[in-house]
């Protein structure tokens, strides 16, 4: 009500007033009930009374909004200071002069003045007070003083102006600190509705994470990703138990694919610390949309798809050359060696061209999956056998060390395929000794299942790790650059994931999925 009546008022200035006139109420009121036990008001007890009632009625009139309203707020201050004066100098008057202690308060006035005066009417009220305090001590010199009393009533005077010059820079670095503050609050308010709006609209959903594993925070896409309509303050293990230890599983900048929520969707989880230090005990967890990664993809995919007939009708060119010319001496050649090398030359071109029309087909096989709940064991048992055409030595480089119940939900052609890719790749880049090539299993959150695939080979340098899934892509002079990119395509077609980690001490691919369909 106040401020609606008064919105001219600095709230500054108004506010220390209010506190100033309420400061006065209770010295006259102290004046009026106790001075007589203060010892106040001797020389002049009727003076002292009728100053007292008359400052306490002067209080009453001047303190309330419509004074301020009457005269303005700067003048009522004036008219304040000035009666407190004069106030204060009769009742010093009345009990006695500056022993008294009403120079006492009139320091107290003149640092509330400081507070609500504006530029030098501070530097005006002290003088005031000065003058005040000297002509009542020279009248009472006058009638039979001593001149030492104006040794310490001087020195009363100093503080007067010591105290008014000090609240009054108090009261401006306040409140120029109070402006600051305001400025900065405001600009923090606007960077903070940016910050929200921003997080808001994120394509990524984003989850604030406490220590204990509760949710702080999630933004609108966050809940749906994750298919549910209120997450925070729920424990994050309570929405998915595939959660659990996403600190650390799901640290780096990669992250970890893995299906979450409700939905099922597969997700790209990444957990970063909040703060820089990573001290504070959050956790941000991203969660990026990677279905919509993977259909637009898809869509460069098909893009590709044109460019890969064109190189394909360019490779197949070559060998069929081969085949050809290689017919043609072989119906020309009359010994027995040569002929032998010729047919040698045909067959293994017939295989290249082969091997890259399979790759090819297997890219339009990639929608067409039959998941079944392999046991892992004996089929990758079967598949070693496959390779290990040479005998006891042979079947010595790979060593299995699968959990018997470990099974793995997934198309048992595409496994066959994704395996024999790996397990080609492992066997060519390994030393050739005892378990070279170390085929494992390991068991993942939320029931999932790891098959692992490392080989003691030099490994697959820093450079070209990233491009090792891109199609084309090969360091081996006869190969068709499309093994490990189909391999993935059939494994993220089976909802799994197909992923590269660091050497150990050769290449070491993991197939990721879920154990039952």
């Amino acid at each position: 009500m106040r401020d609606a009546a008064l919105p001219e008022l600095d709230p500054s200035r108004w506010v220390p007033l209010r506190y100033l006139n309420f400061f006065r109420l209770v010295v006259a009121g102290l004046f009026l009930v106790a001075g007589r036990e203060l010892n106040l008001g001797e020389a002049a007890p009727n003076v002292f009374v009728g100053t007292a009632l008359a400052y306490g009625g002067a209080v009453l009139a001047l303190g309330f909004p419509d004074a301020a309203r009457a005269f303005g707020l700067g003048r009522l201050i004036t008219i304040q200071l000035v009666i407190d004066i004069v106030v204060l100098t009769v009742l010093m008057w009345a009990s006695g002069g500056y022993r008294s202690g009403m120079p006492v308060l009139m320091m107290v006035i003149l640092a509330g003045a400081g507070l609500v005066a504006e530029g030098r009417m501070v530097l005006f009220f002290a003088s005031l007070a000065t003058v005040a305090v000297l002509a009542e001590n020279a009248w009472r010199y006058f009638s039979g003083g001593t001149p030492a009393d104006f040794l310490q009533v001087g020195f009363v005077c100093i503080g007067f102006f010591g105290i008014a010059i000090t609240a009054r820079l108090l009261a401006l670095r306040a409140k120029a600190n109070e402006s600051l503050a305001v400025q900065r609050g405001e600009a923090l308010a606007k960077q903070q509705a940016v910050n929200e709006r921003i997080i808001r609209d994120m394509q990524d959903g984003v989850l604030v994470l406490g220590s204990d594993g509760r949710i702080t925070h999630a933004n609108p896409r966050a809940t749906e990703l994750l298919g549910s309509a209120a997450v925070e303050g729920r424990m994050l293990t309570d929405i998915d138990p595939a959660f659990a230890d996403c600190r650390t599983r799901c640290a780096g900048a990669e992250g970890r694919l893995q299906r979450l929520g409700a939905s099922g969707k597969l997700l790209r989880c990444r957990a970063v610390g909040a703060d820089a230090n990573g001290t504070d005990g959050d956790t941000l967890i991203y969660l990026t949309d990677f279905e919509e990664v993977q259909m637009h993809v898809q869509q460069l995919k098909l893009a590709a798809l044109g460019r890969l007939t064109a190189s394909m009708a360019h490779e197949i060119r070559n060998p069929l050359a081969a085949v050809t010319q290689a017919a043609e001496l072989l119906t020309e050649e009359k010994r027995g060696d040569v002929q032998l090398r010729l047919v040698r030359i045909i067959n293994d071109n017939a295989r290249r061209i082969e091997r890259m029309i399979r790759d090819v087909l297997a890219l339009g096989r990639r929608g067409e999956t039959l998941p079944e709940a392999l046991v892992l064991a004996p089929f990758v048992a079967s598949l070693v056998e496959e390779f290990a055409l040479g005998g006891d030595s042979e079947r010595g480089v790979f060593g299995i060390d699968i959990a018997a119940g470990a099974t793995l939900a997934i198309d048992r052609a595409h496994l066959h395929q994704i395996l024999g890719n790996l397990l080609g790749n492992a066997r060519r880049y390994a030393s050739g000794g005892a378990e070279s090539v170390r085929i494992f299993s390991t068991s993942e959150a939320s029931g999932q299942a790891a098959l692992h695939v490392v080989d003691d080979g030099p490994g697959i340098a820093e450079s070209e790790r990233a491009r090792v899934f891109e199609p084309f892509f090969t360091m081996h002079p006869k190969g068709t650059g499309l093994g490990l990119y189909i391999a993935r395509e059939l494994a993220e077609a089976n909802g799994a994931t197909l992923e590269l980690r660091d050497n150990a001490p050769g290449a070491h691919f993991v197939l990721t999925g879920r154990s039952q369909p």
